[in-house]
């Protein structure tokens, strides 16, 4: 009876022994929720990112069919049951699905309210493609801001806003000023 009493003392943990392990748990665990939100917040970016990349494909096939005009469009609708021309009901003709319109990281819900999470720059309203400028100051697409996200969703990413530019290329800024003078946040 002795040496089965001492097996069962053995086989069990004590209660130092499980007050350890779970501090040790609470400490990875304090480690690896930060690092997966920021992988998480990171590919919601770069996902971000790969719409505006489709939607300036999608521009361009507007441009194709429209003699290489901009198309003439409000900066962004507070309803999509507006009949305002906005990126989305204008540019979804020449998309696959709406869902490009949509940012995964729109925690604001702007793309189920307004139709889209990204905003046109309506500097560019009705210029031609060969000759854009930005009030007669900026004249390099590289630097001609076209569609961005509307709002500072990737804030915590180190990431501002995503940006689709004139020449096609999209990045992601750290800060820049919308056409109405506004810095993003």
């Amino acid at each position: 009876m002795n040496s089965s009493l001492q097996r069962t003392k053995k086989s069990g943990f004590t209660l130092m022994e499980l007050l350890i392990a779970i501090t040790i748990i609470g400490a990875l665990a304090t480690l690896i929720v930060p690092a997966s939100q920021r992988v998480v917040g990171k590919s919601r970016a770069s996902h971000c990112l790969n719409n505006l990349r489709q939607l300036g494909a999608a521009l361009n096939l507007y441009l194709t069919d429209h003699n290489n005009t901009m198309p003439t469009l409000v900066t962004a609708r507070a309803s999509k049951s507006s009949d305002e021309l906005a990126i989305d009901n204008t540019l979804n003709a020449y998309t696959e699905s709406t869902e490009v319109f949509h940012c995964t990281a729109d925690d604001k819900h702007l793309f189920e309210t307004t139709g889209t999470s990204y905003q046109w720059d309506n500097l560019l309203n009705g210029q031609n493609v060969a000759s854009m400028d930005i009030m007669g100051f900026i004249k390099d697409g590289a630097q001609i801001p076209v569609i961005y996200d509307k709002e500072g969703f990737h804030k915590n990413q180190q990431v501002k806003s995503n940006i689709l530019y004139a020449d096609g290329h999209a990045a992601n800024q750290l800060e820049f000023v919308t056409s109405e003078g506004k810095q993003a946040k």
